[in-house]
C-alpha cells in the first residue's frame, strides 16, 4: 500500500474534533461520525446543537448510540497500526546512549526525531507520522529531540515556557504576566534568543581572537627560542673557534719548550762526548806507554834498557784536564718564558674577540634604530 493511501485510510478513522482515531465511535443522522466523549462535551458547551462537519442544527439533542460497525473496523485499525509500529520498531536501530528514545515505542525504544512541546513527547520516525499529516496535530511545535521536555514547562501553569523576564531573568509562559510578573518587562522567548545568540557570536568572536593573540605569542616565543639558539650556535662556535686556536697555541709553545730544552742537552751531550772520546785516545796512547816501560824494565840488556830509558822518560804528549769541565746547562726560566709566550699569544686572541663582540653589539644597536619590529 502507497503512503498517500496508508494516510488517506488512516483520515477515514480520525475523529474531526480532537483529530486522533475514534474512541467509541457514534455517527450523527447526518451520517458523520466522532468520537462519543469529543460530541458529547461539544453539545455540552454550544447551543444550538450542531454538526462540527455540516453545521446542520438539530431541533432537540440527538440521541447516541455507538456505531458498532466502525468500532470493528477502529479495532482493526489499530491493531494492524500496532503491528506496523512493533515492525517498523524492530527493524529501526535502537536509541544509542545520549540519544533520546521514543517515548510511544514499547519495547525496543528507537532514536526519537522530534520532539512535541504540545504533547512534551519525543516521537520516531513511525509514531511522528500523525504529526505530520493530521490537521491538528500539524500547529503542535516540533523541534529536535530533547529530554526532560517537562522542565520547558511552567510549573505553576502547566503551560509551555514562551516568554522571558528580564526583570527576574527567568522564562515564563504567557500565564505568568497576568499574575505574579505583571509590573515587570518581558520580551519572547525567541527575541531574547536572538539577543542571546548575538551575544554568544560577540564572545565566539573575543574568544577566535584571544586565541590568534595567543597563537601569534606562542610564534613570538618560538621565534625567541630560535633567535637564542642561533645567538648560541654563534657563541659556541667562536668560542671553539678561540679555544681551539688556544689549544693549538698552547701546543705549539710546549713543543717548542721541548725543542729548546732537547736543544741545550744535546749540545751538551755532543760537548761531553768530544771530551770523552778525547781523554780516551790519550789513555790508550799512555796504556801503550806504560806496556813500553813495563817491558823495559825487565829487560836484562843493559844497552838496550840505557839506549831506551831517555826516550821513554820523555813527557807523553799529553792535555792537562785540570780546567777541562762540562757545565749543564740552566733550564730555570724556560718554562716561565714559554708561559709567558702563551699568555702574550691568549691576550691577542680576547683582544680580536672583545673588538668582534664590540663590532656585533654596534651592528645590532643600528638595526634596533633602524627596524626595531625585526631586530
Amino acid at each position: 500500500m502507497s503512503a498517500a493511501k496508508r494516510r488517506r485510510s488512516e483520515d477515514q478513522f480520525l475523529c474531526s474534533i480532537c483529530l486522533d482515531v475514534f474512541t467509541d465511535p457514534v455517527s450523527t443522522s447526518c451520517g458523520h461520525n466522532y468520537c462519543k466523549t469529543c460530541i458529547t462535551h461539544h453539545w455540552d458547551v454550544n447551543v444550538p446543537y450542531m454538526c462540527p462537519m455540516c453545521k446542520k442544527v438539530f431541533k432537540k439533542r440527538p440521541k447516541l448510540n455507538i456505531n458498532t460497525f466502525i468500532s470493528e473496523m477502529v479495532a482493526d485499525f489499530r491493531r494492524e497500526a500496532q503491528q506496523k509500529a512493533s515492525s517498523s520498531s524492530s527493524e529501526q536501530q535502537a536509541a544509542k546512549p545520549g540519544e533520546v528514545p521514543c517515548d510511544v515505542c514499547t519495547g525496543t525504544k528507537v532514536k526519537a526525531l522530534k520532539s512535541c512541546l504540545v504533547c512534551l513527547t519525543s516521537y520516531c520516525e513511525t509514531h511522528l507520522e500523525p504529526h505530520l499529516t493530521a490537521p491538528r496535530l500539524k500547529k503542535h511545535q516540533l523541534f529536535k529531540p530533547v529530554e526532560n521536555l517537562e522542565g520547558r514547562m511552567c510549573r505553576q501553569h502547566d503551560k509551555p515556557l514562551e516568554l522571558f523576564c528580564k526583570t527576574d531573568q527567568m522564562y515564563i509562559c504567557v500565564h505568568c504576566p497576568v499574575l505574579e510578573h505583571r509590573t515587570h518587562e518581558f520580551v519572547p522567548l525567541k527575541e531574547e534568543y536572538e539577543r542571546k545568540k548575538a551575544e554568544l557570536g560577540k564572545t565566539e568572536a573575543e574568544i577566535q581572537q584571544m586565541i590568534q593573540k595567543r597563537r601569534e605569542k606562542i610564534e613570538e616565543l618560538k621565534q625567541s627560542v630560535r633567535i637564542s639558539k642561533e645567538g648560541a650556535d654563534r657563541e659556541i662556535a667562536a668560542g671553539v673557534q678561540v679555544f681551539t686556536a688556544l689549544k693549538e697555541s698552547v701546543g705549539r709553545g710546549l713543543i717548542q719548550l721541548i725543542k729548546e730544552i732537547d736543544e741545550q742537552q744535546e749540545t751538551t751531550e755532543q760537548q761531553a762526548e768530544g771530551f770523552i772520546t778525547e781523554l780516551e785516545q790519550e789513555i790508550s796512547e799512555l796504556r801503550k806507554r806504560s806496556t813500553e816501560v813495563e817491558q823495559l824494565s825487565h829487560s836484562e840488556d843493559h844497552l838496550h834498557l840505557l839506549q831506551s830509558f831517555s826516550s821513554l822518560k820523555a813527557a807523553a804528549p799529553t792535555k792537562d784536564w785540570t780546567e777541562v769541565r762540562v757545565c749543564p746547562p740552566s733550564y730555570e726560566g724556560t718554562v716561565v718564558s714559554a708561559v709567558a709566550q702563551v699568555e702574550e699569544t691568549l691576550s691577542k686572541q680576547m683582544k680580536k674577540l672583545f673588538e668582534a663582540e664590540l663590532k656585533r653589539v654596534q651592528q645590532f644597536a643600528v638595526d634596533v634604530t633602524l627596524d626595531p619590529d625585526t631586530a
